[in-house]
């Protein structure tokens, strides 16, 4: 027998009204936002700087009346003078918490790619040319959840710049515009919100994810002309390579894998067979990896393409509608990576 669960009666559940405000909210918004032009570089002047009450403004305020009201029935000097200073140091305080973020100009520099599943990390530049130095200023992504992606703060000197770094979940792999970003200050009351909206016009480039644990790499292919083909060890290491002998030239040697054996304490070299490389071709093939859902198979040839740069060896990609030459280096797994995220 099955007992079906209710909620607890203090437990408060949302009505049915709340969905329609969160969605013309988000509506709204969305409609505010695409009417900002995209910009890596954005001054605040009045025309983008917006003002409101926090909370605490709001209670400031309502203290402020009490005091007023309470001042003129017992007709209290003391309680008028002390109802105006408040006032007016509220006052002063909007005004500079204005002009802590006016005159502020912001330049983001174009994230790096990312694998899905990682964060983008976006650098913003705060600059200014005030003599006086600006305090408490925060930068953060527009939607996102702040517990993971919280504000990042920080002060900007006088005449000078200040660098901070918000962080943005990726979403799947493909080439994305960068959501809106937000700057804002509660400096120096925190009775005043002073914010800006900031559209990027830059984009952000993601990978696939790589497979946790991939098979080895494929076997090559021999060159048209030439018979053979290579062969995988266990280990992933494609057999384009020899023990190094003596007289071999210093650019032939692997340094990588030199570097792997030297950090395990063996003096083990290992020079590139030319022989062997000339004939056979390691060619990472999308009809070949084992898998029939698409984004299986990217993720499989992703992490080929990181496993075949590791080893220092000449690959080459083949995906629908493309051919990518072997080949390696940055340059080389850039491009296959590239073409792995668009495909």
């Amino acid at each position: 027998m099955t007992l079906a669960t209710q909620p607890l009666p203090d437990t408060p559940t949302p009505g049915p009204w709340r969905h329609p405000l969160r969605l013309v909210r988000s509506r709204l918004q969305r409609w505010f936002h695409n009417r900002l032009p995209r910009t890596d570089t954005l001054l605040l002047t009045q025309r983008n700087v917006y003002i409101v009450p926090t909370r605490a403004g709001a209670m400031l305020v309502f203290t402020l009346l009490l005091l007023l009201v309470a001042s003129i029935n017992f007709q209290l000097n003391l309680g008028y003078l002390l109802t105006f200073l408040l006032a007016g140091s509220a006052l002063v305080g909007m005004h500079v918490c204005h002009g802590n973020l006016r005159g502020l100009t912001l330049h983001l520099t174009p994230p790096a790619p990312v694998h899905a599943g990682q964060a983008v990390a976006l650098d913003i530049r705060l600059s200014s040319e005030r003599r006086r130095m600006r305090y408490g200023l925060g930068a953060g992504v527009i939607g996102a959840d702040a517990a993971h992606t919280p504000l990042a703060w920080t002060d900007v000197p006088a005449q000078g710049s200040a660098t901070v770094q918000v962080t943005w979940p990726a979403p799947q792999r493909g080439l994305h515009a960068l959501p809106p970003l937000k700057v804002q200050t509660l400096f120096p009351l925190g009775t005043f919100r002073v914010w800006t909206v900031w559209r990027p016009a830059a984009h952000v480039l993601v990978y696939p994810q790589p497979e946790a644990h991939p098979p080895a790499l494929p076997a090559g292919e021999a060159q048209p002309g030439h018979s053979g083909s290579a062969t995988v060890q266990s280990t992933g290491e494609f057999d384009g390579v020899r023990a190094y002998r003596r007289g071999d030239p210093i650019k032939a040697v692997v340094w990588k894998k030199a570097a792997q054996a030297f950090a395990a304490g063996r003096s083990e070299l290992v020079s590139r067979d030319a022989q062997s490389t000339q004939h056979q071709q390691l060619w990472l093939d999308h009809a070949h990896c084992g898998h029939s859902n698409l984004e299986a198979r990217l993720s499989r040839l992703t992490a080929w393409v990181l496993l075949a740069d590791n080893l220092g060896l000449d690959y080459g990609l083949r995906l629908p509608g493309r051919d990518i030459d072997p080949d390696q280096g940055p340059g080389h797994k850039a491009r296959c990576l590239e073409a792995l995220a668009l495909c």
